[in-house]
Order: structure tokens, then sequence, then C-alpha cells
């Protein structure tokens, strides 16, 4: 008696085909190399460049050092002036943030009237970067730190909010569900269900944020507003790279000594 064929579904592939989903990841590679490739070509970035530029590159880091340490006295004021400018930025871009990330929370039923215009103002925000609203403050208010902290409030404010928003959603809903089902009102379902379950990633990204806005904030002097980055485009405008490796150095210590807090921080909240 013949034995029937089995169904072609549950034959063995043959060696020389390939499934369906490798043939997705090769054409993804292939896409991938390509749009690489271009962008290359269009913008002449080339391994050919960094070899010619490391000789470059070699001498710019011989005259940066040894460090021209007498000049630290002078850098450690406005340095600690880019702390507290990034100090006040994230905290009042923080304060902001959180009642737009409330609005902005499909699961809270916020009228689209309102969640719709302030995603839209979200996304305008986070679209313009912090050294435009730098250079846009520093011509209405003038040269100064003040310029630079407006900046920074409407960045952290821009990145806080979308990051907040996106963990509200995703939060567990049954404690939601249970005070709507008991009578509760909005703000009360906010206050004892949103809140506690919202507030350690909300501390997570202000953290977060506070160590992006201090690098920032170091670099934001050179279109005018204030800290460090002012001597910074003054040492490289003169040519004293070893005044600039001062900066370098000690803005690094004061990002990595940051950063080490924050996770420290972050550990114990999440």
């Amino acid at each position: 008696m013949k034995t029937p064929a089995p169904p072609a579904s549950l034959r063995p592939a043959a060696p020389d085909m390939l499934p369906p989903r490798k043939y997705k990841q090769i054409a993804g590679w292939i896409v991938l190399i390509a749009v690489l490739v271009a962008c290359s070509i269009r913008t002449d970035v080339t391994p050919y460049q960094l070899i010619v530029g490391l000789p470059q590159m070699g001498s710019l880091l011989q005259e940066m050092f040894p460090p021209d340490w007498s000049y630290l006295p002078t850098v450690w004021g406005p340095m600690m002036e880019t702390v507290q400018v990034a100090i006040l930025g994230t905290t009042l871009g923080g304060l902001l943030a959180v009642p737009a990330a409330l609005l902005c929370a499909s699961n809270l039923r916020i009228s689209r009237f309102v969640s719709v215009p302030a995603r839209m103002l979200l996304n305008l925000i986070r679209t313009i970067p912090d050294l435009l609203f730098a250079a846009i403050f520093v011509a209405v208010f003038g040269i100064g730190p003040f310029a630079g902290m407006l900046a920074l409030v409407f960045f952290s404010f821009g990145i806080i909010a979308k990051l907040t928003f996106e963990a509200i959603e995703a939060i567990d809903p049954g404690p939601l569900e249970a005070m709507s089902a008991v009578g509760a009102n909005r703000l009360q379902i906010i206050m004892y269900a949103v809140v506690p379950q919202a507030l350690p990633y909300f501390m997570s990204y202000l953290l977060y944020t506070f160590e992006v806005n201090v690098r920032a904030a170091a670099v934001l002097g050179l279109v005018g507003a204030g800290g460090i980055g002012l001597l910074l485009d003054r040492s490289l405008g003169l040519f004293r790279y070893d005044r600039a490796a001062v900066i370098i150095l000690l803005t690094l210590a004061i990002v990595l000594v940051i950063d080490y807090a924050s996770t420290i921080i972050r550990r114990k909240l999440l």
C-alpha cells in the first residue's frame, strides 16, 4: 500500500532555499549598507579623511598638554555657574513637564481637544535644539546665564514631559479602574493611582536630564548664554589649548561625579 505524501507545509525545506524571514533580514542589511554608503558619499565622510586628520589631532593634543593648572581658579567660578544654571533649568523644566505629561497621557481620558494640542506643542519644543533656544534668548535678554537657564528650561520641559507621559501610559491600569469603580474623581485618581506609579520614573528622567543639561550648559556659553562656555570659546579663540584642556578636564570630572551620584539615586528609586 502506497504511503500518502505529507502536506507541503510539513515537508522539509530544500537545503538551498532560505526562509522568507531570512530574505527580509538580508534585504534589510543591504538597504542599511546602501543608505550608509550614500550618506558617506554625500557628506564626504571617508576613512581617508580620518587617517589624514589624525596627525593634526595629535598636534592639537600636544598643545593641550600639560594643562595650565594656574588657570583653574579662574575656571572654577564659571563652572559652578554652569552647574547652577543646569540645576535651575532642569528643576523648572521638570515642574512644568508634570501637568503637560498628565494632559498628554491617553489613559487618563483627557479630552482630545486638550491632549492633541499639548502633544503638538511638545513636538514643536523638542524639534528646537538647545543652542537655538539659547541664541534666541540671548538676543532677547542679552548675554548672560539667564538666557542659558531659559534655554535649559524649554529643553528639559520637552524631554521630561515626553518621557513622563509615555511612562504614565504604561502604568498598571488596575488601580485606575478600581478607583473609577468606587467613584473617585480625576484628581483623586491622579494623586493615588497615577503619581505613586509614575513618580520613580519621573525622578529618573529628571536626574538623567540634569546630567545632559550639565554638558549642554557647558556649551551654551559659546553663543553667549553664560557659564564655562564663554571661557572655553575665549581660550580656543586665543589658541590657548592648555587652558581649554583645564576646562575640559574639570567639566569631565564634574560630569562623572554627577553621573555616579544620579546612578545611585536612580537605583534606589527604581
